[in-house]
């Protein structure tokens, strides 16, 4: 029996479009999933732009004490001349916070991107050939993975920089401690995909008529093997700035005069919270809060959509000329859009 479906000649360009990354996740979410997804996109989007339009958002600089009218002042609640008011040291707290988030954006794309680097090549090397080698980086990423994230972080940061950088040193050391943290996640992650995938029967085909190992590694199994890249890597974005914060509120991160940190500032508002001076603490905090929320969102309903068993029936909608799609909930019931089973039902009939 063969089923025919008439379709609109806007269905191929309209399913190109679905396929996108986010789109497709979108077209996916239902209900609170998706509400979950679209506020952190929105988030995550409100953070991203705000640190690429820093320099056009910021009234001032971030380490700017004066201006044509002489010094800020330490302390000085908000006014028009300062929207939310002056930290302790005289900065402006929006411009401290503006700036911030592009100093927290810079060290999390460059943290990621090390790690996945690194973590990716060294799990698919472990995983394709396995043996000694691959013994010996399984017993290191996991002595890195049993230490505190933060602790280690902080003792990266000290050997790097002793504490205290400059603005792109500080980025780079603050990068590279949390690299050496994230490695072991992605290593785990590639190595075992590697391990499932090597042994399938396209790579064993690939083996048998001659093809080199770095082609199979890099041509087969690479391209597998990094599905859940975008999943770990917008949880571990999210992880990233609290390390970076953590590291400036512990006083391991980037000097005030070279660069605005969330962790800094928050640190030396701890004693105006005594005081009644909210505006120096509370901007900042809801600033990470909400970059940090934004990403975490953005991991969390990425990670549901992947699971099988965790995703939510789709919704489908019904219109004239097109078939409905449909899914198998729990029970090993069929469900589909309007008109989607009444065509299966007819066509059975015939």
């Amino acid at each position: 029996m063969a089923i025919t479906t008439a379709t609109s000649p806007s269905t191929p360009k309209r399913s190109l479009w679905r396929r996108l990354p986010i789109v497709h996740q979108l077209s996916q979410s239902v209900g609170i999933q998706r509400g979950m997804l679209v506020t952190g996109l929105v988030l995550t989007a409100l953070f991203v732009l705000t640190a690429l339009l820093a320099p056009i958002l910021a009234p001032y600089g971030y380490s700017q004490l004066r201006d044509e009218s002489g010094g800020f002042g330490a302390q000085r609640p908000p006014s028009a001349e300062h929207l939310l008011g002056t930290t302790v040291g005289g900065y402006d707290v929006l411009s401290r916070v503006i700036w911030g988030a592009q100093t927290a954006l810079s060290v999390v794309v460059v943290a990621v991107l090390l790690s996945i680097f690194a973590g990716v090549a060294l799990g698919l090397v472990s995983g394709y050939f396995g043996g000694w080698l691959d013994r010996i980086l399984v017993v290191v990423c996991d002595a890195i993975y049993a230490f505190p994230t933060l602790l280690l972080a902080i003792v990266m940061s000290i050997a790097i920089s002793g504490g205290q950088s400059s603005l792109w040193g500080g980025i780079f050391a603050a990068a590279i401690s949390i690299t050496v943290v994230f490695i072991p996640q992605y290593f785990r992650v590639i190595r075992a995909e590697t391990v499932r995938i090597k042994s399938e029967a396209y790579v064993e085909s690939a083996k048998v008529v001659g093809t080199g190992n770095v082609r199979i590694m890099f041509r087969h199994v690479l391209r597998n093997a990094t599905r859940t890249l975008p999943l770990i890597f917008t949880l571990n974005a999210s992880e990233a700035i609290l390390t970076l914060a953590g590291l400036g509120f512990l006083g391991f991160g980037i000097e005030p005069t070279s660069a605005s940190e969330w962790g800094f500032d928050l640190n030396k508002a701890l004693s105006d919270v005594s005081s009644g001076i909210w505006w120096t603490s509370v901007p900042v905090g809801l600033a990470l809060v909400l970059a940090v929320l934004g990403m975490t969102l953005v991991g969390e309903s990425l990670n549901d959509l992947a699971d099988p068993r965790l995703r939510g029936r789709r919704a489908v909608a019904a219109s004239s000329g097109t078939v409905a799609e449909t899914s198998v909930v729990p029970g090993g019931s069929l469900t589909a859009g309007p008109g989607g089973l009444a065509g299966l039902e007819n066509e059975g009939r015939s």
